[in-house]
C-alpha cells in the first residue's frame, strides 16, 4: 500500500473537496498551525492551478502583507477563506478538468 502511494506524481493537484475538508477540520479543532499551512501552501497552489488568481492573492496576503494581530482575527479570516473556496468550488465542479 505504501509503495502505491509513493508512486503518485508530486505535481498531482490536490482536490478541492479534500482541501476544504482538511481546512474545516483544522478550524474545528483549533489547529492554528495546520490552518496557516493549508491556507498558505495548499490553497494558493489550488487557486493558481484553477485560475483563481484573486483567491491565491488573498491566501498569500493573509500570511505576508497583513498578518493577524489576534487569534480571533485569524479565525475570521480562515472562515472567509473557506467561504471563498466554497464559492470557487461552484465554478469548478467535480469531474470537470482543471485548466492548465
Amino acid at each position: 500500500m505504501l509503495h502505491r502511494n509513493m508512486n503518485l506524481p508530486t505535481t498531482m493537484p490536490r482536490g478541492l473537496d479534500g482541501l476544504l475538508g482538511d481546512l474545516r477540520r483544522a478550524r474545528q479543532t483549533g489547529d492554528m498551525g495546520r490552518m496557516a499551512l493549508l491556507s498558505w501552501c495548499e490553497v494558493r497552489r489550488w487557486a493558481r492551478m484553477a485560475g483563481e488568481q484573486s483567491l491565491a492573492e488573498h491566501s498569500s496576503d493573509m500570511m505576508t502583507h497583513s498578518p493577524c494581530a489576534t487569534r480571533e482575527e485569524f479565525l475570521l479570516r480562515i472562515d472567509a477563506l473557506i467561504a471563498e473556496l466554497e464559492q470557487a468550488g461552484s465554478k469548478h465542479p467535480v469531474g470537470r478538468p482543471m485548466p492548465r
